[in-house]
C-alpha cells in the first residue's frame, strides 16, 4: 500500500492496512499530518476564541485561581497568555513526535517485554503514528465548532460533545470526576482499538488481539487515573 492509501485504510480497512504498516513500517507522513492538524487547531483558536478568553474562562472554574487576590490572578492569566501564543505552535512540533515515542517505548515494554511477542520499535512506533491520525478527525471538527459555537461558550478541555462529560457542568463538577469522564471518549476508544490492532499485526500468532487490547488498556487507564487525579489536587 502506498503512504496515501494506508490513510483511507486506517479508517476503513484497519485489519489490512496495519498489516502492512506491521510488515513495512514507516511514520514520516502521520506524524507530519498530526503536527499540521495541530498548528491548525491553534492557529483557529488563536484567531477565534482568543487565549485572553480562553484562559479567564478555565480560571472561572478553577477554586486556586479564585483564591488569588485579583492582581495576581491578573498576571497568572498574561502569563499564561504570553506562553500559549508561542506554546501554542511550538508545542505541537515537538510533542507529537516526542509523545509517540513514549507510547510505543511504553507499550513494546509491554508487549514485547512482558508478553514476549516478537515485535520491533520500528513496528510499534509505526502502528502508533498511524493510529493517530484518527486526530485528523477530531481536530477538523473541532475547528468546525470554533465556526459554529460562540466564543464564550466555546470549551477548550472538551470541544467536542463525545464523551459523558459534555454533559457535566465543569464548574460544579468534581475535577477528577469531570476530566475522568472527558477521557471515557469515541476517540480514545477509537485510538486504542486501532493500535490493539496494529500490535496484533506486528506480532502474528504470537500475541491474541485480546492481549493486544489489554496491553494498550493497561497504561492509558493508568494515564488517565493520574490526570483525573492530579486534576482533583489542583483544581
Amino acid at each position: 500500500m502506498g503512504e496515501f492509501s494506508r490513510i483511507a485504510g486506517v479508517f476503513f480497512e484497519p485489519g489490512k492496512t496495519f498489516a502492512d504498516i506491521a510488515a513495512r513500517p514507516s511514520f514520516l507522513l502521520p506524524i507530519v499530518l498530526m503536527i499540521v492538524a495541530g498548528l491548525c487547531s491553534s492557529y483557529f483558536i488563536g484567531q477565534k476564541i482568543g487565549w485572553e478568553r480562553m484562559f479567564r474562562h478555565q480560571a472561572e472554574t478553577n477554586s486556586r485561581m479564585q483564591q488569588l487576590p485579583p492582581d495576581q490572578r491578573e498576571q497568572t492569566i498574561a502569563m499564561q497568555v504570553k506562553f500559549a501564543s508561542i506554546g501554542a505552535y511550538a508545542g505541537p512540533i515537538v510533542a507529537v513526535p516526542l509523545m509517540e515515542l513514549i507510547e510505543a517505548g511504553i507499550l513494546l515494554g509491554i508487549v514485547a517485554g512482558i508478553m514476549s511477542a516478537p515485535v520491533r520499535f520500528k513496528q510499534v512506533f509505526a502502528v502508533v503514528c498511524w493510529a493517530g491520525i484518527t486526530y485528523l478527525v477530531s481536530a477538523i471538527l473541532t475547528i468546525v465548532v470554533i465556526f459554529l459555537k460562540n466564543p464564550d461558550d466555546f470549551n477548550m478541555q472538551n470541544p467536542l460533545a463525545f464523551n459523558p462529560a459534555a454533559f457535566m457542568d465543569p464548574q460544579t463538577s468534581s475535577k477528577f470526576a469531570y476530566s475522568l469522564a472527558s477521557s471515557i471518549d469515541l476517540f480514545s476508544f477509537w485510538g486504542i482499538f486501532l493500535i490493539a490492532t496494529g500490535l496484533k499485526a506486528a506480532a502474528g500468532k504470537k500475541l491474541s488481539f485480546g492481549g493486544a487490547l489489554f496491553s494498550v488498556i493497561l497504561p492509558w487507564g493508568v494515564y488517565v487515573l493520574g490526570k483525573s487525579a492530579l486534576a482533583g489536587v489542583f483544581s
